[in-house]
């Protein structure tokens, strides 16, 4: 999977938990049917988010975006769709290389994180267990620390 297959992916998948989370509150809050939805699609939401973070972070690292096209795509996930419009002006600008520089067997000159961003490149299978550990994790801790707003 290339960099930018990738990110496409997990920016994809936050939109549409996004509107999922959206269509859960307009049954909560509008029609006054159910607030089932906005638990499980908040919940699923919140699981992606964080996986569309942890994913633009090593991303980010191996493109060598600098500090604000990295923020721009961590805060992208915050509005409703904008992780999508990020990704499509991302590419426009040249953002995403063929593959993985840090794949290679010499990438260049090492920044901090470019060593074990490398280590989870160059083992897929180890780097996605990883992920999802750190993905498991950090909503543990969202879950402990409570909801965004109330």
């Amino acid at each position: 999977m290339s960099p930018l297959r990738l990110f496409r992916t997990l920016a994809v998948a936050e939109a549409v938990t996004w509107a999922l989370l959206l269509v859960g509150m307009f049954l909560k809050y509008v029609t006054e049917t159910t607030d089932v939805a906005v638990s499980v699609f908040g919940m699923l939401h919140g699981v992606v988010f964080i996986a569309y973070v942890l994913g633009a972070l090593v991303v980010a690292v191996d493109q060598r975006w600098g500090p604000g096209r990295t923020t721009l795509a961590v805060l992208a996930a915050i509005p409703p769709f904008a992780t999508v419009a990020f990704d499509l002006l991302a590419e426009r600008r040249g953002a995403f290389a063929a593959g993985w520089r840090l794949r290679e067997p010499d990438p260049g000159p090492a920044t901090g994180l470019d060593r074990p961003v490398g280590q989870l490149l160059r083992h897929p299978v180890q780097g996605a267990a990883i992920g999802a550990g750190a993905v498991a994790a950090l909503t543990v801790v969202a879950l402990l620390v409570g909801p965004p707003v109330g």
